[in-house]
């Protein structure tokens, strides 16, 4: 039965979103797409690099804190699987925080057109974008 509610209560803990925002995916299989995508160039794609790994980096340390609150809780009671289901979420949220940080990195050194391609893309898929106006401040 634990089994089985642990999956439910981090389903519907986690599912309730409005639109969502249009991330690269910085970090993730989609490096090369990326740099297909928008053309980047040497100075782009060595900095995307760059960010690409500090991303996996940053967000290592959030997986092995989620993966070990599963693993300690693996056994708990219904009351206590809801109380992490909300330190599950607020893990996830914190990675999902340093993809938009880096993502915002890269949109801030994209060119005019590059940039519109993105807002292009983003509202093809009907995604919401993410808006860079001069320097990115990352605090």
């Amino acid at each position: 039965m634990k089994r089985i509610l642990l999956p439910i209560v981090l389903f519907f803990g986690l599912t309730v979103c409005a639109q969502e925002d249009c991330l690269l995916g910085l970090g993730g299989m989609d490096d090369e797409a990326i740099i297909s995508v928008f053309q980047l160039n040497e100075e782009q794609e060595e900095q995307m690099r760059n960010w690409s790994a500090e991303l996996k980096v940053r967000n290592a340390v959030f997986k092995d804190r989620a993966n070990y609150l599963l693993k300690r809780h693996a056994q708990s009671s219904p009351e206590d699987l809801i109380s992490v289901s909300f330190k599950y979420k607020d893990l996830l949220d914190s990675m999902r925080q340093n993809v938009r940080m880096l993502d915002k990195r890269l949109l801030s050194i994209f060119n005019d057109n590059q940039y519109n391609l993105y807002i292009e893309l983003c509202t093809q898929l009907t995604l919401r974008p993410i808006y860079i106006n001069g320097s990115v401040n990352e605090n």
